[in-house]
């Protein structure tokens, strides 16, 4: 059933500035709104009892909306008795109840309001902004396209978008985008555009405030010391090898996008100077012999890399990046001839992004300041006023990726070996698994033992 009451939002107004009276019309589980055309400050209206106080003309003025919320009650029962109501849009009841109310006034902005159109605001404020954060808010009104029809997007204004709209919202998405957070970016999206439109004073409503964006705790997305270990060393078929080498790279340069990998041009004094994508911060990091072995490797034409040579661009490279990893694990096949590979992955879920989450949970786990990681995976710490400033920080980085590698690919912390690389114990594996999946490398100690025991069922004297 629709109803009909006063809305005055005065959570961000100021003492001394006065907020427009609305009618808010719900309908549907929806809500909008109709200007009332007064003008109040915060003090002068009595929200509990839904009438003007502390003001000169509160008379009137109570005498003058109650007459409007009757008219407009008078016109839902209406509606409601001849059947029309139940076949109306929120914003159809809610231009009807405009055209009820202020007649003269149907087809005439007033020009004490401000228009509040939500589309060309969200053009505008996406305008200046790259192309890539363009697609994401792009993406986010194809789904309100979807969600209320695009003639409706394009009537759509701020006040239209209320704690139920929002919930209606998220109810319609979650029918094909299960995750929240998932959701949730459409919704920060949201938000920022609010923001913005109240900085700028295209409206003040805000339905943000009671509507909460919840993250929820993703799945785990970073690899153990141990289970790195296993896949960098594992024996993979030899078309995933420049995969498994693109993921190694990655986490080598400390969990370095795929789209700056893809795009550096070149190495300058051993070092790679480059704007990050995502944030456009320029950004210089050491090459260590690892990672530069990697670079030799995969050389490309115009590009340090393969990547762009062979793929229209980096996302299509990433997606197979992925598909292969996953599969990364010990294979065999049916019988038969010809028959088909059959895999056991060691991690199903892995994709190229876990490289980063890898790189800064392995470097936590060695006691590395949370500062030093921060600034190495290019998050903002502190403001960098100065050169000297940044090499001091630079160089705490490139000796923190040193100290992850040596961890990682050696077993050796300070340059002291902690665990033996190949031994059972350096990939978290007891004997037998480290031997099945093809990673154990026997000892000096270990060798020479199997030399005495050949030697000795020859029945010969060992040297």
């Amino acid at each position: 059933m629709a109803s009909i009451k006063f809305y005055f939002d005065d959570r961000r107004a100021k003492p001394d500035k006065p907020v427009i009276l609305k009618l808010a019309v719900a309908h549907k589980s929806k809500t909008s709104y109709v200007s009332l055309d007064i003008k109040l400050l915060p003090s002068q209206w009595d929200e509990r009892g839904c009438k003007v106080k502390n003001h000169p003309d509160k008379v009137a003025y109570n005498a003058f909306i109650s007459d409007e919320r009757r008219k407009a009650e008078a016109e839902l029962a209406e509606l409601a008795k001849n059947g029309s109501l139940a076949t109306m849009s929120i914003f159809e009841l809610r231009d009807h109840i405009k055209e009820t109310l202020h007649p003269t006034k149907a087809e005439e902005p007033d020009p004490e309001v401000p228009v509040s159109l939500f589309l060309p605001r969200v053009l505008t404020f996406i305008a200046p902004k790259k192309e890539s954060t363009k697609e994401i808010y792009e993406h986010t009104l194809n789904r309100i396209k979807a969600y209320i029809g695009e003639e409706e997007l394009k009537n759509l204004k701020f006040e239209d978008i209320t704690l139920d709209w929002l919930n209606e919202f998220n109810a319609f998405m979650a029918k094909t985008s299960p995750s929240p957070n998932a959701r949730n970016v459409h919704f920060r999206n949201l938000r920022a555009v609010f923001n913005n439109a109240i900085e700028n004073e295209v409206t003040t409503h805000y339905p943000f405030r009671k509507f909460k964006i919840k993250a929820v705790e993703t799945a785990k997305r970073s690899l153990t010391v141990e289970e790195l270990r296993r896949l960098f060393f594992f024996p993979c078929e030899e078309h995933q090898v420049k995969y498994l080498d693109m993921f190694k790279l990655m986490f080598y340069l400390m969990g370095v996008n795929m789209i700056d990998l893809a795009k550096l041009t070149e190495i300058n004094n051993g070092r790679l100077d480059f704007n990050r994508s995502k944030t456009g911060h320029l950004y210089s990091m050491k090459v260590e012999p690892e990672a530069m072995a990697l670079f030799e490797k995969h050389k490309g034409t115009d590009h340090l890399l393969f990547i762009l040579d062979r793929w229209v661009n980096d996302e299509f490279f990433r997606r197979k990046m992925n598909k292969e990893l996953q599969k990364i694990g010990p294979m065999h096949k049916r019988p038969g001839r010809g028959g088909k590979k059959l895999y056991e992955p060691m991690f199903p879920e892995i994709t190229a992004y876990w490289a980063r989450h890898s790189w800064a949970t392995i470097a936590s786990d060695i006691d590395i300041p949370d500062r030093i990681i921060a600034e190495a995976l290019g998050h903002e710490y502190g403001n960098r006023i100065t050169n000297i400033y940044i090499n001091f920080n630079i160089k705490k980085v490139d000796a923190a990726n040193r100290k992850v590698l040596d961890w990682v690919l050696y077993g050796k912390i300070d340059g002291e070996e902690v665990v033996r690389p190949g031994s059972p114990e350096f990939f978290g594996l007891d004997l037998d698994k480290t031997k099945e999946l093809g990673l154990y490398i026997p000892s000096v100690k270990d060798s020479q033992k199997t030399e005495v025991n050949k030697a000795c069922r020859r029945g010969k004297k060992p040297a």
